[in-house]
């Protein structure tokens, strides 16, 4: 049988960083193996759905290059692949349930406690009371006997005696069905040959292979993935607000290394490679390699494999990631692209995503500089007024048009042979004069930006 996996989102919002890593490693499980990727739409939760939801998920899908073989706009003979558009194959499947025995009508209101009454209505009371038109659902019915049991690829073996699981609702009284039933008839008919999926689904699990049993159908594999935690005891949730793939791109990540962190998340590769491209991932994937136990999501670690991928981007690139944000912070109405792009391209080695990169170079806009208490302390040194003295005396010499990092080096090393000023002595000071900072990019390359006319008045 092909290997098939699916991707079945619910169109609620933003894509969850959560949601994002299962899509993920259904992609890498099924490409790793040359098997088909299927994008199911799972909106029969009609009142949570959000407007334009759809849309976005089709977008991120693209954007991180997780392109699905089957999808509701890549037809593969078993759609559709929305399931609001799947109503009367779920109808049709709820009836054949029940004739199974697997499945019956339940009139009771809310919750139930116990066993459920409806189970003892005569065939023609069930009939009397759905020709009156009254409310109603259909609940699967579990044997109060015996064990279901099934082997997970990360958890092992799960066993559960029958009578501790609840008759949940497979067709809700408004017609939709729940993910209980919905997800097993989707998963059967799209020839779906490992099911991957939150670990959260693992209790429910054995109440959907009894459906599977009562069809008569085969089980799939299934592939229970550890949750991903913003800390300790709390998972990341969409309904909390948590990251979202939308939010990390908002403030500057790169796709390329939200893919390569969140594929960190609950699996780990062998050796110590920790930079992967997605056609590397797609070859080092090993499912045996996922952990039982949850990831937390780190914002430092996410920060540091950035940052690799923001050092591989050409100046352009980097330009176009950054712009967005400086345009924001600042006025650029009076500065050149040439000037733009040497800004960012001096702070690229000092910003880890792109809207870092408004605080890194906030000097560069200023009028003033404001010193905290160690540089002032610093400035003290009673050998530093003469080195800045002849520094200036140096920059001043300089043509407007030779003001440019090579002429600029070549005045910091003519200050340090007739100061007698170097190292710590001789670079903190100009910086710290000049730009307001004890450590920093490039000390030529911020002077240029800076302008001569604005180093001379900084220098006093």
């Amino acid at each position: 049988m092909k290997m098939r996996t699916r991707f079945a989102p619910s169109p609620t919002g933003y894509m969850h960083i959560g949601n994002l890593r299962t899509a993920l490693y259904c992609y890498l499980i099924a490409k790793h193996d040359h098997g088909d990727f299927i994008l199911r739409i799972e909106d029969t939760d009609q009142q949570r759905e959000v407007e334009g939801a759809i849309d976005l998920i089709y977008q991120v899908m693209e954007e991180t290059g997780l392109h699905y073989d089957e999808g509701p706009d890549i037809d593969g003979g078993v759609g559709p692949y929305i399931q609001s558009q799947r109503l009367d194959i779920y109808h049709e499947y709820a009836q054949k349930l029940i004739d199974l025995g697997g499945a019956h009508y339940c009139f009771c209101e809310g919750e139930l406690e116990g066993e459920d009454p409806c189970l003892h209505l005569s065939q023609q009371e069930i009939q009397d009371k759905l020709d009156a038109g009254i409310s109603h659902v259909i609940r699967q019915t579990i044997p109060t006997t015996g064990t279901t049991s099934f082997d997970d690829e990360v958890y092992g073996h799960i066993e559960v005696e029958n009578k501790t699981l609840n008759e949940g609702i497979l067709i809700k009284s408004d017609g939709y069905p729940t993910y209980n039933f919905a997800n097993v008839i989707d998963d059967h008919l799209m020839n779906i040959s490992h099911v991957v999926r939150g670990n959260e689904y693992l209790s429910s699990t054995p109440k959907y292979n009894l459906i599977y049993k009562t069809f008569d159908w085969e089980i799939p594999t299934y592939i229970h993935l550890p949750p991903v935690n913003k800390d300790e005891t709390h998972k990341l949730s969409k309904r909390n607000g948590d990251a979202s793939y939308q939010d990390l791109k908002e403030k500057g990540y790169l796709k390329e290394a939200i893919i390569n962190y969140i594929a960190l998340l609950g699996w780990s590769p062998e050796g110590e490679q920790e930079i992967f491209s997605l056609d590397e991932l797609i070859k080092a994937f090993d499912v045996k390699r996922i952990s039982k136990s949850g990831a937390i999501f780190d914002m430092n670690k996410l920060k540091w494999i950035n940052s690799q991928y923001i050092k591989k981007l050409d100046t352009k690139q980097l330009t176009e990631l950054c712009l967005p944000f400086l345009k924001e912070a600042y006025d650029l109405s009076n500065k050149s692209e040439a000037w733009i792009e040497k800004l960012v391209e001096v702070h690229r080695d000092h910003i880890s995503c792109g809207e870092e990169i408004v605080e890194q170079v906030k000097l560069f806009f200023e009028d003033e500089i404001h010193l905290e208490e160690e540089a002032i302390e610093f400035m003290k040194d009673e050998a530093i007024p003469n080195t800045l003295a002849v520094f200036k005396s140096k920059v001043a010499e300089l043509a407007e048009e030779d003001f440019k990092q090579d002429q600029i080096f070549a005045c910091i090393k003519a200050t340090q042979k007739e100061a007698k000023a170097r190292g710590k002595m001789l670079y903190m000071p100009l910086r710290i004069a000049t730009t307001g900072i004890m450590h920093g990019p490039d000390l030529a390359a911020s002077m240029e930006l800076l302008g001569k006319e604005k180093v001379l008045k900084r220098l006093g």
